[in-house]
């Protein structure tokens, strides 16, 4: 009898879900094992965030189901009932796509939306980029689609470390890299200026002189602040007047009052040096990327995949806090002056050396084979992991129980088999 593909459901919720998840996309569609399906929610299927989910049409993939997540409103309170109208139309969607593993990407709270979803159906959950530290709500999202991820593909040491250190057992953790930068190692820097200057408004850009790349997206914990912050950031651009590509922000919390920021500041100053933009493809937006002379602003791109191409950064605000960063990133308050400082130093200074701190480019082939030959299961076990210097002192259900602390000791001593056992042991191996 032939052996049926296993489908695995990817799930789309932004611009950077698909940049990042493309390569891993086409190398499940290309593998003789494995059946992609693809939903797309979130700001994927909005016009006014460009709609990429026809991008992923056009770039030959098949959309398998569209759903609309996002509630209005661009508060706290819309995020959490667009968290609840997620679960409820991921679990339609995967009822009707009946996929045999669900794989996730990052920190958004659509993306959390499909992990309960998941989870409660009883579907396996690979989730990509866990164990990472940042700022935002987008942390503790982050962490919960992990702990509901049955396997992780984390895209750093530190992450791999961080996720042992919740919890995860050493054999869940398929792997460590982030298949974006599949893109970045074949992105070629040269590009047709008219993917910016024939899309979005503004200034024409001259691209044979410097110029900055900007992205200020809300930070859910400091809702409210994002007025003055963006204030303070189009202060700085205005004083520095070097010719700016602006994109706009996504759709946290805080979003329309940036975008109603820059609008204002560009109805008042009609400024000769700016043009924004709503969306670029993947390959696009990297080429800007790679080619501008200083990236500004709280983008977790500015973080993964700047430092690939050694682009300067300046990091703005706390968006970020704790992320992982290269000597390409130095670090600034939401003020003007403080601005102005970092990115005239990052300008003076040029180029860094290229950093492979978040994946070699050689990622998403090895994702693949992982999904194509894991051994799923549904019940998790909450797995500690020994501290330096200390051993193993057996095994319940073939797992091996590991001594971490007095705490640690206690939940052992009195419920092994509730938090040491694990449904079924994974028969995978780990790539670095």
């Amino acid at each position: 009898m032939e052996k049926k593909p296993r489908k695995i459901c990817v799930v789309l919720v932004d611009r950077a879900n698909y940049g990042r998840l493309k390569p891993v996309m086409q190398s499940i569609q290309d593998h003789p094992d494995l059946e992609l399906l693809v939903i797309a929610a979130g700001t994927m299927v909005l016009e006014r965030f460009g709609r990429a989910a026809d991008l992923v049409r056009r770039e030959g993939f098949r959309v398998h189901g569209e759903i609309y997540t996002e509630l209005e409103g661009s508060t706290p309170a819309s995020m959490a009932k667009s968290v609840g109208i997620g679960v409820c139309e991921f679990a339609s969607e995967f009822l009707r796509l009946k996929p045999d593993i669900v794989l996730i990407i990052g920190d958004r709270y659509e993306a959390l939306g499909a992990a309960i979803a998941a989870a409660y159906m009883n579907l396996p959950i690979v989730h990509i980029q866990g164990g990472e530290v940042s700022g935002s709500i987008d942390e503790s999202a982050r962490h919960a689609i992990s702990k509901f991820a049955q396997f992780h593909y984390p895209s750093t040491e530190r992450a791999r470390q961080y996720l042992l250190r919740m919890g995860e057992a050493p054999e869940t953790i398929l792997g460590v890299g982030c298949p974006g930068s599949d893109i970045a190692r074949t992105v070629n820097p040269s590009f047709d200026p008219n993917i910016i200057n024939g899309t979005g408004s503004g200034s024409q850009i001259d691209f044979s002189k410097p110029f900055l790349l900007v992205i200020y997206h809300p930070t859910t914990t400091t809702f409210g602040g994002e007025f003055r912050q963006m204030e303070e950031l189009l202060a700085a651009l205005n004083a520095l007047r070097t010719q700016t590509v602006l994109l706009w922000p996504n759709i946290d919390a805080g979003s329309d009052h940036i975008t109603k920021t820059i609008r204002v500041f560009r109805d008042r100053h009609a400024p000769n040096w700016l043009r924004t933009v709503t969306n670029l493809p993947p390959e696009n937006y990297l080429q800007v990327l790679a080619s501008t002379a200083c990236a500004v602003g709280n983008s977790s791109s500015f973080v993964r995949d700047a430092g690939y191409f050694g682009t300067p950064v300046v990091l703005v605000g706390d968006r970020q806090d704790g992320r992982e960063t290269d000597v390409n990133v130095v670090r600034c308050p939401p003020e003007t002056a403080a601005i102005i400082a970092a990115v005239e130093s990052r300008l003076a200074h040029g180029r860094y050396p290229p950093s492979k701190l978040y994946g070699d480019g050689f990622v998403a082939s090895k994702v693949a084979e992982k999904l194509a030959t894991l051994t799923p299961y549904i019940q998790k076990r909450l797995h500690f992991v020994h501290e330096e210097g200390q051993d193993s002192y057996g095994k319940v259900n073939g797992h091996a129980r590991t001594r971490h602390s007095d705490g640690a000791r206690g939940v052992e001593r009195n419920s092994p088999q509730e938090h040491h056992a694990p449904a079924r042991q994974a028969a995978v191996t780990v790539d670095r």
